[in-house]
């Protein structure tokens, strides 16, 4: 077993501190990865805090990784010592179900096990299996090939790692229902995810809404990317892009109203939720959807093909995460500054500090 530092919280309202454990020895098809700098995520907060009743403690929060692959397993076909590799929201998952079959691990009927707040399948042939998973917030993970992506050379590496959770949780829906050149695409809320989904459709062609309450990140949207600003709390704005949009991206992270946003599509349009897991209130009206036969639906991260696909697309493209880069001894700071959305657009933790502090 490999013995690991980390930052870990140990309930759900002590603040995350220095942590030990240990981490398997890579095998036949395993890499492992020296982490150099992991993002923060909205839902580590929500994890660590047990905002969603399913906290599973120590925990090991981090779940957007990007580091140096360090040793591979014989069996290892496309990655070797010294790339640069990517690890996102999940680290196994069953292999044989409909969905994984079709490289969409990501909607596993038994379950995809989480990078972190998860517990390990059990593997006859593997240490740890059954313990509990641990995410980015330490000098090192080891993940089956099958969950790791490669990262491209020349990318800005502490700004890619956002990319494994906010970047491919935009990048996917955007991609299944076919965002493209002469459509016109909102997105709803400019956070995390909102950016890189302002980002990804106007690389993807279309024509770009920043739907905000914010008139000042309406400002910043257009420095993203965005053709227009929509302030939602502008009801004349808003009755003005009635019937209008091909499709929308709604990135809130909180239960919302969202029959405002659903006049806004065209007929036989879609909306897609990405930000929110709780209830939607006040509840969807029938007409909303019925008067126009329109979709409203939801969509997670994307499969670990997909996921390269979107790593590979942003290294063409030049496309990276807004971040600010803190050592990990501030991370019970950037904590409380996500809670307040005081960051534009993720937290990186430089994983060096944590070393640095040994």
């Amino acid at each position: 077993m490999i013995e690991v530092r980390g930052y870990a919280a140990h309930d759900d309202h002590s603040p995350l501190v220095p942590f030990t454990f240990q981490r398997r020895e890579p095998g036949p098809h395993d890499v492992q990865i020296e982490i150099l700098y992991a993002g923060i995520c909205h839902s580590d907060v929500h994890q660590a805090h047990n905002d969603w009743s399913n906290s599973l403690y120590p925990m090991v929060p981090g779940h957007e990784i990007v580091g140096r692959v360090v040793k591979v397993g014989a069996e290892v076909k496309k990655l070797k010592a010294g790339d640069i590799a990517g690890v996102g929201c999940m680290v196994d998952s069953c292999r044989q179900c409909s969905a994984c079959k079709e490289d969409l691990e990501q909607y596993c009927e038994q379950g995809a096990i989480l990078t972190y707040n998860d517990k390990a399948r059990s593997y006859k042939e593997r240490p740890g299996s059954g313990q509990l998973t641990f995410g980015g917030y330490s000098e090192q993970i080891v993940v089956e090939e099958r969950f790791v992506v490669k990262v491209p050379a020349g990318m800005d590496l502490k700004a890619v790692a956002p990319l494994l959770c906010a970047g491919i949780t935009t990048w996917s829906p955007l991609r299944h229902w076919k965002v493209g050149s002469g459509q016109k695409v909102g997105v709803i809320g400019l956070g995390g995810l909102g950016h890189m989904g302002v980002k990804f459709a106007k690389a993807l062609g279309a024509h770009v809404v920043m739907i905000t309450t914010s008139p000042e990140k309406g400002k910043d949207a257009k420095r993203l990317g965005a053709d227009e600003v929509l302030l939602s709390r502008d009801t004349d704005a808003m009755a003005a892009h009635a019937l209008s949009f091909d499709f929308l991206l709604n990135t809130i992270p909180v239960g919302h109203d969202v029959n405002p946003y659903l006049a806004l599509l065209k007929r036989d349009s879609t909306m897609v939720m990405v930000g929110v897991l709780t209830a939607i209130e006040p509840p969807v009206t029938g007409v909303s959807l019925i008067g126009g036969r329109k979709n409203l639906t939801g969509s997670g991260i994307g499969g670990m093909a997909e996921t390269q696909e979107m790593i590979d697309f942003c290294a063409e493209h030049g496309i990276v995460s807004d971040i600010e880069m803190i050592p990990i001894q501030a991370v019970n700071q950037a904590y409380e500054r996500v809670l307040k959305n005081d960051v534009k657009y993720r937290f990186v933790i430089d994983i060096a500090s944590l070393r640095d502090a040994a």
